[in-house]
């Protein structure tokens, strides 16, 4: 049997391929050996094109369309073609695509493992734990003192520890020494309760015990020869109350505060100037050698209405250092001394706080 190929120009569609041609019963059949003439070759040709015309092009199924990579070479499409699936039996319905997809629930999804669910268990109560922990080290920390904190703690600067200050009542209907009414300056309070105490862990001095003093006590501060002047000096300004307190720290500095008030505000003035209190320390006091003035001592540390004049001895000196000042306060006169035994200075920072302290009071 011949088979009949199909050209590009026979109105096929590429997804259709031609049905085999119509087969010939062996009488048809024309036999090798026999000569067909001219005529009937030509008439069975018209019959044969007649009866591909009667064929139409819907006969062709798609299982026998014919693929445009027919057109590819046959050593191509041998390799690239893939193979054809089973034929199902007639009736049979279609397989599908893809699989069909099976919902699952909301409420079905995998549960963790035990495993992960004790792990984080026990890592939650170790966060509260160290939670808890580190909210009770900050609430003991915040309600120590600076000053109790390891690593926190300011390194003291040697100020002394002294109780809180306050002002001896006045008489009835008296004004404070620098207010308005009061243009004489008086310190109308009791002189002995505008004295400094003693700080936290003095040794209170025997004789000058804060009460009223003698002029012989106070001339005890000066140098032996230069008591006798002091005491006429003092004469001369006529003073109405001497009052003194004094202690020794634990390191050995000693201190001594002397409050001299007079009948008003000239005569202290005129003691300060006939002591030479200015530019220099005056009169020498007891066991000091060359005394110049405290550089350390700013106008910063001023009161206003009070003047102080405040010094301290110049190396070498003797088996003592001294620092010493003078403050003018209306119609007082204050003399505060700190003396340390040995070869070591004074402290200054203590010397600057005790002396502001009691410039304060006198205020």
């Amino acid at each position: 049997m011949s088979e009949q190929t199909v050209t590009p120009g026979a109105g096929v569609t590429p997804e259709k391929a031609e049905v085999p041609e119509k087969a010939v019963a062996p009488e048809e059949a024309v036999a090798p050996e026999e000569a067909v003439a001219p005529e009937k070759a030509e008439a069975q040709e018209k019959a044969m094109a007649q009866e591909k015309a009667e064929v139409p092009a819907a006969a062709v199924t798609p299982e026998e369309a014919v693929a445009p990579a027919a057109a590819v070479a046959p050593e191509e499409a041998v390799a690239t073609a893939a193979p054809a699936p089973h034929a199902l039996p007639e009736g049979a319905p279609p397989l599908p695509d893809a699989p069909p997809v099976v919902p699952v629930a909301a409420d079905a999804a995998p549960r963790p493992p035990r495993r992960v669910l004790r792990a984080v268990a026990r890592w939650t109560a170790a966060a509260l734990a160290f939670g808890v922990l580190g909210t009770g080290t900050a609430f003991g920390i915040a309600s120590l003192e600076r000053t109790d904190v390891p690593g926190l703690a300011t390194e003291g600067d040697g100020r002394w520890d002294y109780p809180e200050l306050t002002l001896p009542a006045l008489p009835a209907g008296s004004p404070r020494p620098f207010s308005p009414g009061n243009p004489a300056e008086i310190h109308h309070a009791d002189l002995r309760g505008l004295l400094l105490p003693a700080p936290a862990g003095a040794k209170p001095d025997k004789e000058l015990t804060g009460g009223w003093i003698s002029t012989e006590t106070f001339l005890d501060a000066y140098r032996e020869q230069d008591r006798r002047s002091v005491a006429q000096l003092l004469k001369d300004a006529a003073p109405r109350h001497i009052a003194a307190r004094g202690w020794t720290m634990p390191d050995g500095t000693t201190s001594r505060i002397y409050l001299v008030r007079f009948n008003s505000t000239a005569f202290a003035s005129r003691m300060i100037d006939d002591l030479n209190v200015g530019s220099s320390a005056g009169k020498p006091l007891a066991r000091t050698d060359t005394t110049d003035l405290d550089p350390a001592w700013g106008s910063a540390n001023d009161i206003e209405n009070l003047s102080s004049f405040v010094f301290s001895e110049q190396a070498p000196f003797g088996a003592e250092h001294v620092r010493q000042a003078y403050t003018l306060a209306g119609d007082t006169m204050a003399l505060v001394v700190q003396e340390r035994p040995g070869k070591r200075e004074t402290a200054r920072i203590p010397f600057h706080q005790t002396l502001i302290l009691q410039n304060q009071l006198l205020a």
